[in-house]
């Protein structure tokens, strides 16, 4: 699993509609995820700290966690089926941990606003990310092949070992 954090929201330049984008630690890959309007409301929401006179939906949730002392351990989303991503919620109460399954839309607010981290399987990053710095990839590749070019067995041979053990 990969660890991501929200980039941010932007609009699909072909249909308009908002697409939430994770990011990896590394800043190399970003996984776009489709999600409707209302849903990127309420993660612009969370990610700019508002208060609303009403508790959103999103906000009741986490109210609801608290209020009831569970935790929520973290969100993964775990594939990608037909051009839809799928993602639990592991919560904590005690010692009773559960997986609900959500939206992934749903399970990024709802963690952004208790603090929780979103992880993704390396399956999903790599079926749907997009590369972010491909100049970096260009040069990572370039720094291996070099690398891998410049070996020879004798880089493989034990040091301060006798063949003869």
């Amino acid at each position: 699993m990969i660890e991501m954090k929200v980039a941010g929201i932007a609009l699909d330049a072909v249909s308009r509609n908002p697409v939430i984008l994770l990011r990896d630690a590394s800043e190399r890959r970003a996984l776009p995820i489709f999600i409707s309007n209302e849903q990127a409301r309420a993660i612009i929401v969370a990610l700019e700290n508002e208060e609303s006179v009403r508790p959103m939906t999103h906000d009741l949730f986490a109210n609801l966690l608290d209020d009831w002392e569970m935790a929520l351990e973290r969100v993964v989303i775990h594939s990608l089926k037909d051009n839809t991503f799928y993602a639990i919620m592991t919560v904590k109460q005690g010692e009773v941990t559960k997986e609900l399954d959500s939206r992934p839309s749903d399970a990024i607010s709802i963690a952004l606003r208790m603090g929780a981290p979103i992880w993704v399987m390396e399956e999903v990053v790599a079926d749907a990310s997009i590369p972010v710095d491909r100049e970096a990839d260009e040069a990572e590749k370039e720094a291996f092949r070099d690398f891998v070019s410049n070996l020879s067995p004798s880089d493989f041979a034990q040091k301060g070992r006798s063949s003869n053990q």
